[in-house]
């Protein structure tokens, strides 16, 4: 199914990933890209469990837009151990405009493919999404 207003597909892969990243927490984040030619979504990069937050954003191309999950643990000041499934759109400003265009019209289309998702964050650059940004959307 293609979105009418972008023409995207979402790879099943996609929703397969995401999936085994809620249910059954086998990834940390996931990298998805939007591949212009085939007009499809698909996982570029998977992070394991035990790879960090640094990791997840250095994954992240400097000058291109992606899609990315990240399945954020933290404890509450009640000291409960909780986590909060982040959706990122990453748009830098070096991006070229198309690029742009084409993931912000496809955004709330792939969004909706991946049910579970609980705080999106918009990033044009990295202080946009550091930890501590990620920190106060989560509680």
């Amino acid at each position: 199914m293609a979105n009418a207003a972008s023409g995207m597909a979402v790879h099943d892969d996609c929703k397969l990933k995401f999936l085994e990243l809620k249910a059954k927490r086998t990834y940390r984040f996931i990298v998805f890209k939007i591949e212009e030619k085939q007009k499809q979504v698909v996982v570029e990069k998977v992070g394991e469990p035990t790879q960090s937050y640094e990791d997840f954003t250095a994954s992240l191309p400097a000058d291109e837009c992606r899609y990315a999950v990240y399945d954020f643990d933290f404890v509450t000041a009640e000291n409960c151990q909780k986590s909060r499934i982040f959706f990122i759109a990453w748009s830098p400003d070096t991006a070229r405009v198309r690029s742009k265009m084409i993931y912000a019209s496809s955004k709330d289309r792939f969004k909706r493919e991946l049910d579970g998702i609980q705080v999106e964050l918009q990033a044009t650059d990295p202080t946009e999404m550091g930890l501590d940004v990620i920190r106060s959307r989560a509680s």
